[in-house]
């Protein structure tokens, strides 16, 4: 089945290794999307046949080249508990597109009906899914990233510390592939469920009413960073009221004790939940500060001469 796809899910102190910006030139964004079943014949935990027991990825290619054959899976933010799918979600995925990256946005299962693992399940059928059908995509199979926002960004956080090579005697091909993103994107993220910093909602809505105190570590983010965590980059904002930003800055810490290249910026005003931020002068800057940062990875096409 060939399906198309679509993705983008004050002050400023910008911290990096390894980092870059710059910005080219657009190509026509893509007109069409298709909505696939992560899992056609019925999820794993599903409690009903409603579309919240249906996480589904919907594919955007561009219409343009995809010069470095990259794909992204989006995960949109919500606390766990209702999806941002268009600005956190299409809108995205159109940015990516623009730039002449497919994309690909999660719709995953939500509490308080859902709980850990679901959650992590769905994001990582949902990698391996595009990873099975790379060539389909035109994309390489070693250039699919993540990139979540919110507590979306607490999953794709997860899928980046939580992941395996895949089971090379499964009967499902999707199976057989790698749950590992080659990058991870976090933008405002929900990283620990530890006190003081975490949000609380999330925890919540994610891990139940009363979860044990290993069960909070094993799904705080800036605990489980290791060598083999993807490269990283982070965007947040200092007066966030909804997630504190240490959430960003313990990640980012973690990161580069494991030796992981990491680039975060962190702007010193703006509210949680800006997505692309286009209206915001303070904060529109950043998705060009990514786009160089992915540029410099090999994610992104070069910037045309005079761009």
């Amino acid at each position: 089945m060939r399906t198309k796809l679509f993705l983008v899910c004050g002050g400023v102190l910008a911290i990096g290794l390894g980092v870059g910006m710059a910005q080219g030139q657009q190509a026509p964004a893509a007109t069409t999307e298709k909505t696939l079943l992560l899992w056609p014949a019925g999820a794993p935990g599903a409690q009903g046949t409603t579309d919240v027991d249906q996480p589904t990825l919907t594919v955007y290619l561009p219409s343009g080249v995809n010069a470095t054959k990259t794909g992204v899976v989006v995960a949109p933010g919500g606390g766990y508990q209702h999806l941002s799918m268009t600005k956190e979600g299409s809108d995205i995925a159109h940015w990516l597109n623009e730039h002449g990256v497919a994309a690909f946005v999660l719709k995953y299962r939500l509490g308080p009906t859902y709980h850990n693992p679901i959650e992590l399940g769905d994001a990582q059928r949902a990698i391996r899914m595009v990873r099975a059908s790379a060539t389909e995509y035109g994309i390489a199979p070693d250039h699919l990233g993540m990139w979540g926002f919110s507590a979306g960004g607490h999953l794709t956080a997860t899928a980046g510390t939580h992941f395996d090579a895949g089971n090379p005697s499964a009967a499902d091909v999707i199976d057989r592939q790698s749950s590992r993103p080659d990058f991870l994107i976090l933008a405002y993220p929900v990283i620990t469920m530890m006190n003081p910093y975490v949000h609380a909602g999330s925890r919540q809505y994610l891990l139940g009413d009363n979860p044990d105190t290993a069960l909070e570590q094993s799904m705080s983010a800036e605990l489980q960073v290791t060598k083999d965590t993807p490269p990283t980059f982070l965007f947040a904002t200092t007066d966030d009221g909804t997630v504190p930003v240490m959430n960003s800055v313990m990640f980012y810490s973690a990161l580069v004790k494991a030796g992981v290249p990491a680039e975060m910026h962190l702007f010193q005003h703006g509210a949680h939940g800006a997505g692309l931020a286009a209206a915001n002068p303070q904060l529109s800057v950043w998705p060009d500060l990514l786009i160089k940062w992915m540029r410099e990875r090999g994610y992104a096409a070069p910037a045309a001469a005079g761009n």
